[in-house]
């Protein structure tokens, strides 16, 4: 009976162990050449937006996995393409509309480095290839679509790191 307690409680501490493993930290930044174009072309907000977009992805689909606990995170945005134009272009260009569309997507890259040090590179980018689909879309439509995915096979513990 004791044996049957003392397997009992050891089970009970393992699974409690992953259940209290911290989750995955994510940070975000963006690169220096998609910087300029913020910068420049789409606006500095939209650097911020699409950063914590992102960031909210990611930790999003990690909450509901366990692929990556106690890991650190840290992902570079290091292109974005609108599907929209974006506020400053609206107002930089006289004549642009927002009836104008086009297709879009991101790039994004960085490293996982994992609880005991291990680092694994990350890098993952979709970007649309069909313009009919993009009507319908807003200004970044695409671009949180390849965060989105990102996000969900991050979480599954799937290569990122092909692209």
């Amino acid at each position: 009976m004791r044996s049957l307690i003392a397997l009992s409680a050891a089970a009970l501490l393992v699974s409690a162990g992953s259940a209290l493993a911290a989750p995955a930290s994510v940070s975000v930044t963006v690169g220096p050449e998609l910087q300029k174009k913020f910068d420049k072309t789409y606006g500095v907000r939209e650097a911020e937006r699409l950063t914590a977009e992102l960031r909210k992805s990611v930790e999003s689909e990690l909450a509901k996995s366990t692929a990556h606990d106690g890991a650190r995170i840290e992902l570079i945005l290091t292109d974005v393409k609108p599907n929209r134009p974006t506020f400053k272009q609206l107002g930089d260009t006289p004549g642009l509309s927002m009836e104008s569309f086009g297709v879009g997507g991101a790039s994004i890259e960085g490293r996982i480095v994992a609880a005991d040090g291990r680092e694994q590179p990350v890098k993952y980018s979709w970007y649309e290839s069909d313009i009919t689909q993009a009507y319908g879309n807003w200004i970044w439509h695409d671009a949180e679509w390849t965060f989105d995915r990102f996000a969900r096979r991050l979480a599954r513990g799937q290569e990122v790191a092909k692209r």
